[in-house]
């Protein structure tokens, strides 16, 4: 199976881009973040039309998560159990069965700037995260937590640590918050892959020729199962996704995270 997640900034403005992807690279399941659509404008019939089924969450004004699947869809699960009326409406979780696979797209809060009321309205969000990945990983099979995470797990995940100083995304309560997640039984199966860093980076600031540069970070992550993980053979970020980063067409500032797994045995 090839797993992949990719936070396109705008479906409707890069669907071409990501249908096209997804028949050239063959991959089986995609997890999409930042869709910005509401769920009566998702664009399913493009999808089906090459062999997709979807389930998509998005209220239309901003976030939006989603599972393109040509190997199943079952059991589309929208926001988190027994979610608020305030959780609902930003439409940053999915979870459906995809063959044989229970795959979580997710899209965590940004936090803006540090000591906000963002800020600590993203850690909030990641412990709600943990609990409901807790129990899913509890029952024992084979999950792929995938999404923009917003957060670089350690110094190796951007291009120059000094440079993040004060900054969101790399703060200890951030990592911390990750940390549990992966507590849960998961594996952060690109650092499995790629023991050493930097990188791999999934996100480049569109000014200043930051994807030129080299100037990156890894925020989009695949989380998976310790069943999972053992059959993960190859993890790459798809950089070709992200190279024309100007003018009409332009690529999201996202580039899709791949993940191919051997097939399940016994």
């Amino acid at each position: 199976m090839r797993l992949a997640t990719w936070n396109v900034n705008s479906l409707k403005a890069r669907l071409d881009r990501v249908t096209e992807w997804l028949v050239a690279t063959g991959t089986d399941v995609l997890c999409l973040q930042e869709t910005k659509l509401a769920d009566d404008a998702f664009p399913a019939e493009a999808f089906g039309e090459i062999g997709y089924a979807t389930a998509h969450h998005g209220n239309g004004r901003w976030n939006g998560v989603a599972i393109v699947s040509r190997v199943g869809l079952d059991d589309p699960r929208p926001g988190f159990t027994g979610e608020l009326a305030a959780e609902v409406e930003q439409c940053r979780i999915l979870a459906a069965r995809c063959g044989g696979v229970d795959v979580v797209s997710v899209y965590v809060p940004n936090g803006r700037s540090v000591g906000s009321e963002h800020y600590e309205a993203k850690l909030v969000w990641l412990e709600r995260l943990r609990v409901d990945l807790a129990s899913l990983c509890a029952a024992g099979g084979d999950v792929a937590v995938c999404g923009d995470f917003n957060i670089a797990p350690d110094d190796r995940d951007v291009f120059d640590p000094a440079a993040f100083v004060g900054a969101t995304h790399v703060t200890p309560e951030e990592r911390a918050g990750l940390g549990r997640l992966l507590a849960c039984g998961l594996v952060d199966v690109a650092r499995q892959v790629h023991p050493d860093g930097p990188g791999p980076f999934t996100w480049w600031d569109y000014r200043a020729g930051a994807f030129h540069k080299g100037e990156g970070m890894r925020i989009d992550l695949a989380l998976c199962s310790t069943s999972l993980a053992a059959r993960v053979r190859r993890v790459e970020v798809d950089r070709e996704a992200r190279k024309r980063s100007t003018g009409a067409g332009a690529p999201s500032d996202h580039a899709p995270l791949v993940v191919d797994l051997d097939d399940a045995t016994g």
